[in-house]
């Protein structure tokens, strides 16, 4: 984990050593979240603090193998991966979605069990100042983390910064809790804020699940689809070619882009393989996003007869 990859550019190799930062930078500021949040909790023994410390747990939990995933994502291909390891992303977002849900059924069950026994609340206010500490300090880390992800285009970044945005604002939920306590003095306000903060997070772990199963099942976004092709449309009709066939998928990092291009029978290999690949190399540089794009050359003239099979592309041939 120590060596940069060294078939990347030198942007490549800096979003690298970015990413790589920001996700040891999490990792250590959730080690001192958890300890600050435990702190709390054996003060206190409130069941809504319980579950944001619970939340910590998972965080460096997903964290430690975040950055595992991390390091393997940046592997060149090698002789039996030969699209290198890039789509580890989805699977360790749907890592940190399924713990999240995990901690989730544990706080649900904690707190009843403790309402069950009888609720017993002490010191609230050095465990409140504890917890604003933590919100405000994770505010910054999830902003941080989903501004890096979003420019490297990683989607482990963002993942585990909207995990940490999501835990600030559960602290922040539970010190309004613990707040109405010590105003009221109602006692049942803890286990509902912890029932609530569960809630939230069954909610956020439910869509990195989600997003992670899009990803592997190879969901094609109907909003980059859009741009695709319209940046299709503008190089061919400048090049003076027609396409068909447009295919695409996200290995978290970047798109992966199939076009069939069409050439007059008449044209020289040569010349129509010029084009080709100056199609695949300026709609990359036009995207908004990395992009690797494989065209395959067809004749204009007969290219329905030969397809004797018809491939759901989304676009009419």
């Amino acid at each position: 984990m120590n060596d940069l990859p060294k078939y990347d550019s030198t942007d490549k190799r800096r979003q690298y050593r970015d990413a790589r930062f920001a996700m040891l930078l999490s990792f250590i500021v959730g080690v001192l979240m958890l300890a600050g949040k435990m702190t709390a909790y054996l003060y206190t023994d409130s069941s809504a603090i319980f579950s944001d410390a619970a939340e910590s747990v998972v965080h460096v939990v997903a964290v430690a193998f975040a950055v595992f995933s991390l390091w393997l994502s940046a592997r060149p291909a090698v002789a039996h991966f030969h699209y290198g390891y890039e789509r580890i992303t989805f699977f360790s977002a749907g890592f940190e979605g399924a713990m999240i849900v995990l901690a989730a059924g544990s706080i649900i069950y904690t707190t009843t069990e403790k309402w069950k026994s009888g609720l017993a609340l002490e010191h609230l206010g050095r465990g409140v100042i504890l917890i604003v500490a933590a919100g405000v300090l994770n505010a910054v880390l999830g902003w941080y983390l989903l501004r890096i992800g979003r420019r490297n285009h990683s989607l482990i970044l963002e993942a585990d910064g909207k995990h940490v945005l999501a835990d600030s604002w559960t602290s922040f939920g539970v010190v309004a809790g613990l707040v109405l306590v010590m105003a009221t003095g109602w006692k049942p306000l803890d286990p509902l804020v912890a029932y609530a903060v569960a809630a939230n997070i069954l909610w956020t772990g439910g869509r990195l699940l989600w997003r992670s199963f899009k990803g592997l099942l190879d969901y094609s976004d109907p909003k980059v689809g859009h741009l695709i092709r319209a940046r299709l449309d503008a190089l061919c009709a400048e090049l003076g070619l027609e396409y068909h066939g447009v295919r695409f998928r996200t290995t978290g990092y970047r798109q992966i882009i199939e076009v069939h291009l069409l050439f007059p029978d008449k044209m020289r290999l040569g010349e129509a393989h010029r084009l080709a690949t100056q199609v695949e190399e300026q709609l990359a540089l036009d995207l908004e996003m990395p992009a690797e794009v494989t065209t395959h050359l067809e004749s204009l003239e007969d290219h329905s007869e030969v397809h004797h099979v018809e491939h759901y592309t989304g676009r009419p041939d």
